[in-house]
């Protein structure tokens, strides 16, 4: 299973104004592919591009993907990694006009919404007493 790394928010900061331009339309674009050709790629699967980190040069994208119907989320991202040569060439055919090389694609489980219900989960279980009424 791929391990997600954490986002340094930091780095996110320091981001250039190319590099937020690139993340948002490949955002878009990828989002635009994986809804459209996840069926004929992956089968009656779910895919959401939730989050794109691309390298200062450009070269390679971080992909964060959450998804709904799926058993094994780790093999899922498995197989996305095993296409991803397929995903490359139709989204080179959607931006190839608006950017000079399209960037190598890696793609990584998004368990944000997963993590947040497991700390919801969390909290609900706490044992918090009513604050006192101090006089």
């Amino acid at each position: 299973m791929s391990k997600q790394e954490p986002i340094d928010i930091c780095e996110a900061m320091t981001e250039s104004k190319r590099q937020q331009k690139f993340n948002k339309l490949l955002l878009k674009d990828l989002g635009e592919i994986l809804q459209r050709e996840s069926r004929n790629l992956f089968g009656n699967v779910f895919l959401t591009v939730t989050g794109v980190k691309i390298t200062p040069d450009l070269s390679l994208a971080r992909i964060y993907v959450s998804m709904m119907l799926v058993g094994e989320k780790g093999e899922m991202v498995d197989k996305l990694n095993a296409k991803k040569k397929e995903i490359r060439k139709l989204l080179g055919n959607k931006i190839g006009k608006q950017v000079r090389v399209v960037p190598d694609l890696f793609f990584m489980l998004d368990d944000s919404l997963e993590e947040a219900d497991r700390l919801e989960d969390i909290f609900k279980k706490l044992d918090i007493p009513p604050p006192e009424n101090q006089s």
